[in-house]
């Protein structure tokens, strides 16, 4: 059986861009799809669907990540192989388009699970990845307008997080992640992000942190979106799928890992999850996030995580 699902980052998605977001998200469903019906694995399929995600200015990902205090474009991403465990991330990198097809890299020709900071870079060009500028020019106003406020000492990302992002929830939304089945009945997660905006430069969120914002095992497989730092103190990716290895189903699982989130961490979350039989679940505790699947049977994908006001 072979599925897919994506999501878009769990958030408000403020704005009519969120029609325009679904639109790349059910794009990147199809082309990750596509990939598992010319037989290529799960693996494959992930590249594709998040490359797809990342070359979109409408997330944080790849071309139009967030910025850090100082002005810098630090991106992170991670890729899991359900069948062996194997898993490739990047942490901090910068100036590469595609910072998910670096993490496959990573995994494939290393001995390691995770590359951070100039060392990621260095093994970038090593394995021809060519410079590109990930910053766009909204980008750079948000991050100006942003740091006016932070230097004025008016509220900031860290000390009352909650508030800022009902103003700015930009500053959250935008993460993308995916997860797929192929025909041999491999599981793999991937996950893709800028980090948070006004973030200290060397932050590392949960997206490269295995068991935390992916996990993939023969049973199942994951991957989170919201406030890192919640998501990798509730290992919030690999508890969905021990629920679902436990006989939940993967909405049922996504939903227990998100009272969970709820009742510890109390932190902005979501998560989704296929399981073995390419079966697809969601969850999330923000105003929106928006998701597009495919799976056997479908002609095109479908879409989930819609706000009220856009149903």
């Amino acid at each position: 059986m072979k599925a897919i699902i994506v999501h878009g980052g769990a958030g408000r998605h403020r704005g009519g861009r969120f029609r325009e977001k679904l639109d790349v998200l059910r794009e990147a469903a199809s082309r990750g799809f596509e990939t598992l019906k010319k037989g290529g694995d799960s693996v494959r399929a992930c590249e594709e669907a998040i490359k797809c995600l990342e070359d979109s200015p409408l997330f944080n990902a790849g071309t139009g990540s967030v910025l850090t205090l100082d002005g810098r474009c630090e991106m992170d991403a991670s890729i899991m192989r359900g069948d062996t465990y194997e898993i490739g991330a990047v942490a901090g990198v910068e100036r590469v388009k595609n910072p998910i097809s670096l993490a496959i890299k990573v995994m494939e020709e290393t001995d390691h699970v995770l590359l951070m900071g100039e060392g990621a870079m260095k093994f970038a060009r090593l394995m021809g990845f060519e410079e590109y500028d990930p910053i766009t020019e909204e980008r750079r106003r948000q991050w100006e307008e942003l740091k006016k406020e932070f230097l004025e000492g008016k509220e900031t990302p860290w000390n009352r997080i909650r508030s800022l992002i009902k103003r700015y929830p930009e500053l959250l939304a935008g993460t993308v992640g995916c997860v797929a089945i192929d025909d041999r009945g491999v599981i793999a997660a991937g996950s893709s992000t800028g980090g948070v905006f006004l973030k200290l430069f060397g932050r590392v969120g949960d997206t490269p942190i295995p068991g935390a914002g992916i996990y993939a095992t023969p049973h199942a497989g994951a991957t989170a979106t919201g406030i890192g730092e919640g998501i990798i103190r509730t290992g919030l990716s690999r508890t969905a799928c021990s629920f679902i290895r436990s006989g939940i189903s993967p909405m049922k699982a996504a939903e227990a890992a998100i009272d969970l989130v709820d009742n510890t961490v109390k932190t902005s979350a979501g998560v989704i999850a296929i399981d073995a039989q390419g079966n697809v679940g969601f969850a999330y505790n923000t105003r929106a996030m928006p998701i597009a699947f495919m799976k056997d049977g479908m002609d095109s994908p479908e879409t989930g995580g819609v706000p009220p006001d856009e149903m």
